[in-house]
């Protein structure tokens, strides 16, 4: 049986048998701007039962239900990693959640830093951006997504068990240190797009559980160095490699 194209994220219980109800959003999505109908197949995930092929049992206007049938995917958990950035414009972060969900992080965490150029930050416009990524890529997980906090307040609780790979623009004349990654549960920061302040290095540079990183010769993007410094940890120790 061909696999629906239309993929949905549901905040429900998956399983053979299992009767998900479609709220207003959802129905209008499907049976409105999809065109959808009573017996069309639909692909739902929620994060924690992988993929399940259901189909349409009723379809109104402002409500609906969907009965799974059988699993289509598993569910594939993303490796330990939390990226934290500070907001940068609009589209530019919505571009870094869009493409960290992609690559496959478990945690979108927003700080506010002292160059930071924009304090805006919705969880709920945000994870609809993750729910929306997740659905186009085919993923089968949404990273958490958190509330914006203050660098220091994140740094002062930090786990220690965790690393922080911090990218240090300071440091853009040399190679990129894919070689300096450890196995086990990780951070990536990135600074905002005027950098970090004098005395906020200072104090990343003072913990011990902080690892420069370097990107490479060149000065990056925020958006641009998020990405760059994920697809360095994925292919050093993260589940790229299998």
């Amino acid at each position: 049986m061909e696999k629906p194209k239309v993929r949905l994220f549901v905040d429900q219980p998956l399983g053979a048998g299992q009767a998900v109800a479609l709220g207003p959003e959802a129905a209008n999505y499907l049976f409105n701007v999809m065109r959808l109908g009573k017996g069309a197949g639909v692909a739902l995930f929620n994060g924690r039962d992988g993929e399940w092929r259901a189909e349409v049992a009723e379809a109104g206007k402002r409500q609906g239900i969907a009965v799974c049938q059988d699993r289509t995917a598993p569910q594939v958990m993303p490796p330990d990693l939390w990226l934290i950035f500070a907001p940068v414009k609009k589209e530019r972060t919505a571009f870094i959640v869009e493409k960290a969900v992609e690559l496959g992080v478990a945690r979108l965490m927003p700080v506010a830093t002292r160059h930071m150029n924009s304090e805006r930050w919705r969880v709920d416009k945000q994870t609809a951006h993750a729910v929306e990524a997740a659905e186009q890529c085919g993923a089968t997980f949404v990273p958490e997504v958190a509330d914006l906090q203050p660098l220091d307040r994140v740094l002062a609780a930090w786990p220690g068990e965790r690393a922080l790979y911090w990218a240090d623009e300071t440091l853009a004349q040399g190679a990129a240190t894919p070689s300096g990654f450890v196995t086990g549960p990780a951070a990536i920061l990135i600074g905002p797009e005027g950098g970090f302040s004098e005395d906020e290095k200072a104090r990343l540079r003072a913990l011990p559980f902080v690892r420069p990183l370097a990107l490479g010769p060149r000065i990056l993007r925020a958006e641009t160095a998020a990405l760059a410094a994920v697809v360095l940890w994925q292919d050093a120790v993260g589940d790229w490699r299998g």
